[in-house]
């Protein structure tokens, strides 16, 4: 770990660590030392440069979730500490909606929901990220649709033509991270599982889905078997038909006491013309930002499968991007 803090046993240890410290242990001020000033953190829903802006938002949202918690589920890396490191990492959050913020006012639920990240480190320090919260699931559990939270959050931003403005390929930032992650197997795996998915040969599932297959999609949901991958990814794709599909990073790893996994992070770019996850089409160009990770593994002597997965992307970002161009028409 040259460059980083000798505190820290490895990477996996430094992003599990760092995000304790800043979020569970208050250390927001730990922020200037983690992150670089003119650091680009993209989410779906917006492109924030610079740190001072992380360290607001940060304070924004403890005290709208005093009591959060982030239990790091997995890291899953590329890189070595002299070039740069990006890990993609998974969190599961539980929160309390005391405080009164984005998400309107105080509501007193108790939350649950997943956050995947890729963010690109050297030493010691952040400066490249991409971020994916589960705001389906967020919404729904204090009584919202997606679709609702996103008309009132353009509303309460001040209407189409003020408010935050979700991320496309068009507003988006350069940042110093220009990697495309590994080549070993199991990454290039799920690349090609997913890659033929979109392309709309289904058969992927079945032939490299595992028939108990455990799931973990948007909104918080759980689902079992290739049948349930079907309808998600059918869902999605068909919502978006000729939208351009894009592998934009992908890391593989085989480490000592895990399974053998993958990290893809993903992208469409086109125009809502099919029925599918978002109802009628409307016609709007749409960005979708998604990250995918996955597990293989065997029962016995069998082919190793894809035994779970466990992708995001954020539903109110591409509803909020179908209300502001149905808005403009």
């Amino acid at each position: 770990m040259k460059g980083f803090d000798a505190k820290f046993r490895d990477f996996p240890d430094y992003i599990i660590g760092i995000t304790r410290e800043i979020w569970e242990d208050r250390g927001i001020a730990t922020l200037h030392r983690y992150y670089a000033p003119d650091i680009v953190v993209r989410s779906p829903g917006s492109v924030v440069v610079g740190n001072d802006t992380v360290i607001g938002a940060t304070m924004a949202t403890l005290a709208e979730f005093p009591d959060r918690v982030l239990l790091g589920e997995d890291v899953i890396w590329s890189g070595t500490p002299e070039d740069g490191m990006l890990s993609s990492h998974r969190i599961i959050s539980q929160a309390t909606h005391n405080g009164d913020g984005v998400y309107g006012a105080a509501t007193g639920k108790r939350l649950e929901y997943r956050i995947l990240a890729d963010c690109h480190a050297k030493d010691n320090t952040i400066d490249d990220e991409w971020l994916i919260r589960d705001q389906g699931a967020i919404v729904r559990q204090m009584g919202w649709s997606p679709r609702d939270y996103a008309a009132d959050l353009i509303a309460r931003e001040g209407g189409p033509e003020a408010c935050v403005k979700p991320l496309t390929p068009e507003i988006d930032r350069p940042g110093p991270y220009k990697g495309r992650g590994n080549d070993t197997e199991w990454g290039i795996r799920l690349a090609d599982t997913l890659t033929r998915i979109m392309g709309a040969d289904m058969a992927a599932i079945p032939e490299g889905y595992d028939r108990a297959c455990h799931l973990e999609y948007p909104g918080h949901v759980t689902a079992h078997g290739p049948a349930a991958a079907d309808t998600f990814w059918m869902g999605l794709r068909a919502a978006f038909p000729n939208a351009a599909f894009s592998i934009d990073h992908q890391i593989g790893r085989d480490d000592a006491h895990m399974p053998p996994r993958a990290a893809i992070r993903w992208s469409l770019w086109g125009k809502h013309e099919g029925w599918g996850a978002f109802g009628r089409p409307t016609g709007a160009m749409v960005y979708v930002l998604g990250i995918t990770h996955a597990e293989f593994g065997q029962v016995g002597t069998a082919e190793p499968m894809l035994r779970r997965e466990y992708t995001l992307f954020d539903e109110t970002a591409v509803w909020k991007q179908i209300l502001l161009q149905e808005a403009a028409s």
